[in-house]
């Protein structure tokens, strides 16, 4: 079974900005040096506890900062962004890193309601939302996997791109001149909607398990069902996410998980998103019941353990769902007093899965 990463770059109250960029750079090198597949990050705005604002400027310098694990988005989310930038900025990854780059697309607004508006120059949510599928299907075919490439009719070598009819003419419209490789297109998703494009565009598809929602099974059966190979994906292809924090012991593994368990526990009962506790500030805290529930809930989703009872537990999900890769979200926070450019209890998590991988 593959393993990858998937890191939200958190900030934790003791963290600035630039801490935890290095450390996710720190945790991507690790990831590379243990033989994980692929290291994704992710695209939040207007949060105070989360620094991945923009996914394509890290994965240039993830990528720059690594040398052989693939580095993608976790994803960027479209309905911000003009479907022809992005295409044009994973492009030229994919030219400064050839066969290393990943674009994950989502639709989600990766932020609350007031900074989605001012990401989409003052458009209505439900414009982008609307738009979603077609504009996952432009991205694509700039990328080289739809279903109308540039021709020789437009005086070119064969090379990823769409016809654009405007005005009673066709325009080329390529996200870069000359491609030797294009990054690998994955949609992300937590419900059959985004299971059902993935498989009609013919592109790979993951599903946000670590979310916690139910819905995987008939998610990946739709996806597989359905799928319409393309120019890109023969055949249908996919993994799931999962939140987890391994250690040594369980005491300790629970303590590390413990922060951002009171962290999404507040933001599901109403709560800011503020910045990740360490662990003595996470035990200090005084929850109410209703956060009591919560983080005791989403415990119980996630995988927090001993490295044996966190691989037993990650080989069954993979088995029960078809899967031969599994990213995982290391979740776990830090002690008071360690190094804030580096997410130790998150890089002992990856240790100790690869440890179990090699077994």
């Amino acid at each position: 079974m593959k393993l990858s990463v998937l890191d939200l770059l958190p900030v934790r109250t003791d963290q600035t900005t630039g801490d935890s960029v290095a450390s996710a750079v720190s945790l991507a090198r690790r990831a590379d040096e243990l033989g994980f597949t692929r290291f994704w990050v992710a695209e939040h705005h207007n949060m105070e506890a989360v620094a991945a604002t923009s996914p394509a400027v890290l994965i240039a310098h993830l990528a720059a900062n690594t040398s052989r694990i693939r580095v993608g988005s976790g994803g960027v989310m479209l309905p911000n962004h003009a479907p022809l930038t992005v295409a044009e900025q994973f492009s030229l990854l994919e030219a400064m890193h050839p066969g290393r780059i990943d674009l994950g697309i989502g639709r989600a607004p990766g932020s609350d309601p007031v900074t989605a508006y001012m990401l989409r120059g003052g458009r209505a949510e439900e414009s982008g939302v609307d738009s979603f599928p077609g504009d996952v299907e432009l991205v694509a075919g700039l990328l080289g996997s739809g279903d109308t490439p540039i021709t020789d009719a437009f005086d070119t070598a064969a090379q990823p791109g769409v016809v654009i009819p405007l005005r009673g003419r066709d325009y080329a419209l390529r996200s870069t001149p000359r491609t030797a490789s294009s990054p690998m297109l994955w949609l992300l998703g937590s419900s059959t909607y985004s299971a059902q494009l993935a498989a009609r565009l013919g592109v790979a598809f993951v599903y946000a398990h670590h979310f916690g929602q139910s819905g995987i099974d008939s998610a990946l059966d739709l996806y597989r069902r359905e799928f319409q190979p393309s120019p890109a994906l023969a055949e249908p292809t996919t993994f799931l996410t999962v939140n987890a924090v391994v250690a040594d012991t369980r005491e300790e593994a629970e303590a590390l998980a413990l922060p951002q368990l009171i962290t999404m526990a507040r933001l599901r009962s109403g709560g800011v998103l503020g910045p990740r506790m360490t662990v003595e500030q996470a035990q200090a805290e005084a929850l109410n019941p209703m956060e009591e529930d919560l983080v005791a809930d989403q415990a119980a989703r996630w995988i927090i353990g001993t490295p044996d009872a966190a691989w037993s537990h990650l080989t069954t999900l993979a088995a029960k769902y078809g899967v031969d890769e599994v990213m995982v979200s290391p979740v776990a926070s830090d002690h008071d007093g360690q190094d804030a450019r580096v997410g130790a209890g998150a890089e002992r998590t990856l240790e100790l899965l690869a440890a179990q991988q090699n077994r």
